[in-house]
């Protein structure tokens, strides 16, 4: 149902005893997209109803659970689970499978949510195991249907010992994408990114509960738009090359390498999750031993494939050939050197706020200035904005300085965004 496109840009000249070859792989779904309302999908809504969610947080969470709900589209199959130290199915109550959603099934749930009371502890690794068995039973029925879940949590792990998190993390994955939300500024960034990349989702702060219910709607609705429940990225390399990563570096970083499946013993796929229409980018680097001045070689063949049948969607070219002219073998690609910065910037951003959270000033006063002028060359307004609440520059000298009070939510919001991108502000064709 949906068409799939791929481009690879890089400059394939490489000078004479150069090994590294460096390219970004663009993809890009589209097609009848209305035809998703066809795909048989599941969608689970866990939320935190720790103590620490008394109050507004409970209530907002009430409300963003039940826009939820009425954003699924008939016949997706659903269910809510309440965690905090354990993790209880309330809607559907009496049954251990999913439940299409009709009229009927979201009244139900709605007033199931409508109960939900904050108590007791936090352990989000039982939560999502509670959804990978709802997932599970759904799957042998529907083994190639997309499966959503949507985490809200305004808190720490506290009450799951690390190896139980691990044990728990490792069960779920490849089983659904979960979108993480941490809402406050007393949850961890990290332990919600160690989720979300895990499973393929994002995550995302949010600083007032009152905003709990758009965002849900909108997650939703996103992932009611999916079409292609699980697509790789298939890498073939050559016999004496070294892949030396596979990174998704649009429209968020994350790092693929480490979840390679073996195809054989040259080629091996990276999981990229469901689809529907949009676009992704994604740098790959590959090590290939230095050749004569002139000579050509295929560094790489990358195709978009159905993990299960393998059939291709679409696939591109890894090229590297040695010029022994310096304006051909010297250029860097634009969308390789844009990316290039853009990791870089995430990369100083989590140093830079980890070294003022030990106490290094200077550190972080040297990393957090030069992710702000990476940022504005890059056109990243959102994070610049973000980091000028944590630090500040002299319009003088240029100098930055690291501000005295910071709000917290401003540092958590800097930290969790720090891994979203921004595309080029020109393409390099145009």
């Amino acid at each position: 149902m949906t068409d799939f496109t791929m481009r690879v840009d890089q400059n394939k000249y490489l000078p004479a005893g150069s090994e590294e070859v460096h390219a970004i792989v663009t993809v890009e779904a589209s097609g009848p997209i209305e035809r998703a309302p066809m795909a048989e999908a599941a969608e689970i809504i866990i939320v935190d109803t720790s103590g620490s969610m008394s109050y507004d947080k409970i209530a907002e969470a009430r409300k963003a659970a039940r826009a939820a709900i009425d954003t699924l589209r008939d016949g997706v199959y659903f269910a809510v689970i309440a965690g905090n130290h354990e993790a209880q199915l309330v809607f559907p109550d009496r049954a251990v499978v999913l439940v299409p959603a009709t009229p009927e099934s979201r009244n139900a749930a709605r007033e199931a949510v409508s109960r939900l009371v904050a108590e007791g502890g936090t352990a989000m690794g039982r939560w999502l195991r509670r959804a990978a068995d709802l997932f599970g039973d759904f799957h042998q029925a529907y083994p190639g249907a997309i499966k959503h879940a949507i985490l809200l949590t305004d808190g720490k792990n506290e009450h799951e010992r690390a190896p139980e998190f691990a044990a728990n993390l490792a069960y779920c994955t490849g089983k659904f994408v979960c979108d993480c939300r941490g809402v406050g500024v007393d949850w961890a960034v990290a332990e919600l990114r160690q989720i979300a990349s895990t499973l393929l989702g994002s995550v995302m702060d949010i600083r007032r509960p009152e905003d709990l219910e758009a965002d849900f709607r909108a997650m939703t609705q996103a992932a009611m738009g999916k079409t292609v429940a699980d697509v790789a990225l298939r890498l073939w390399t050559p016999r004496a090359a070294k892949l030396n990563f596979v990174k998704q570096v649009s429209p968020a970083l994350e790092d693929l390498t480490g979840r390679r499946t073996e195809v054989d013993a040259l080629t091996g796929d990276y999981p990229t999750g469901a689809w529907g229409g949009e676009s992704r980018e994604y740098h790959i680097s590959v090590r290939v031993p230095a050749g004569n001045v002139g000579q050509e070689m295929r560094a790489g063949l990358v195709r978009l494939v159905l993990p299960g049948s393998g059939e291709v969607l679409a696939k591109g070219n890894i090229l590297a050939q040695w010029s022994d002219d310096p304006v051909q073998s010297t250029r860097i690609n634009p969308r390789v050197a844009h990316y290039t910065g853009q990791q870089e910037l995430a990369s100083l951003i989590q140093e830079g706020l980890q070294a003022r959270n030990d106490g290094d000033l200077d550190t972080a006063t040297a990393r957090l200035g030069k992710a702000r002028g990476i940022a504005e060359k890059a056109g990243n307004e959102e994070t610049a904005t973000l980091l000028d609440k944590v630090i500040e520059i002299d319009p003088a000298t240029g100098t930055a300085r690291l501000r005295r009070d910071v709000d917290k939510a401003d540092e958590i919001a800097l930290d969790t965004r720090s891994v979203r991108t921004v595309r080029m502000r020109k393409d390099p064709e145009a």
